[in-house]
């Protein structure tokens, strides 16, 4: 199967536990729609303390084979070489304090032209909070945080998101290909397409099916799908706020 297809988020972890902070970002995948600047992502404690939260955010560039590689976000700079502003994603704030049970955001900015789609990897870390972490805490708050995590075996786990920022000037077409094999999508706009909810079930037991799974087809780039008698094939295309039900039947 040739397609191109986003990594899912990076998990962090550290050391097996019982307690301690617990964060939850929610979806792995948001998508910056091209009349929007910014975008609110929240972050949920469910752990038994308070986490302390770094967002480190990083851009994905895509190379001509297709492999990928994550560089820091570049910086605008003045006519004397001074920096002004981020050419990309940054959050606002950087770092987060969410008590246990609690909820938090930060807002991720895009700044920067909007003449091609890009990718950005956002890392949110839980660390123990240090002097030079910018923290709001004090020297005691942070010591008693120390000995309350000393206290027992603790996971510090931290979640990457992957997040789209669309062309302000969006497009979306989609080409469909069918043969009696096989099945292609290719995407000949400048946004990716979403294929959601992907399942693959039998088509005489429709609860007969494999894992649901997610696929992102980004742009100039296609996706196939090999039939396979007696298989039937559901998802929705998504393609910006647009859902398409799509259902593809094998001839077997």
């Amino acid at each position: 199967m040739k397609h191109a297809v986003l990594g899912a988020g990076l998990l962090l972890m550290s050391l097996a536990s019982q307690a301690g902070p617990a964060i939850n970002v929610g979806v792995v995948y948001d998508y910056l729609e091209g009349d929007r600047s910014s975008y609110l992502k929240r972050v949920f404690n469910g752990g038994t303390s308070t986490a302390f939260i770094k967002v480190n955010v990083l851009e994905i560039v895509y190379n001509a084979d297709g492999t990928s590689r994550e560089i820091p976000v570049a910086s605008l700079t003045d006519d004397k070489g001074a920096a002004t502003s981020r050419d990309g994603l940054m959050a606002s704030p950087a770092r987060l304090i969410v008590p246990a049970g609690g909820r938090q955001g930060t807002r991720l900015l895009y700044m920067g032209e909007r003449d091609k789609e890009r990718y950005f990897r956002v890392r949110f870390i839980p660390v123990v909070p240090e002097k030079e972490d910018d923290f709001a805490v004090t020297d005691a708050e942070r010591d008693e945080y120390k000995k309350d995590l000393a206290a027992g075996v603790n996971v510090m786990a931290g979640y990457g998101t992957v997040f789209f920022v669309r062309p302000k000037d969006t497009r979306f077409d989609t080409k469909v290909v069918e043969t009696a094999d096989q099945y292609t999508l290719r995407n000949a706009g400048n946004s990716v397409v979403v294929l959601d909810e992907f399942r693959d079930c039998s088509a005489a037991k429709k609860t007969d099916c494999e894992a649901t799974t997610k696929h992102h087809i980004l742009p100039g780039r296609q996706w196939q799908l090999e039939k396979k008698p007696g298989r039937e094939y559901r998802f929705q295309m998504i393609e910006g706020r647009d859902k398409t039900p799509m259902t593809v039947n094998s001839n077997g």
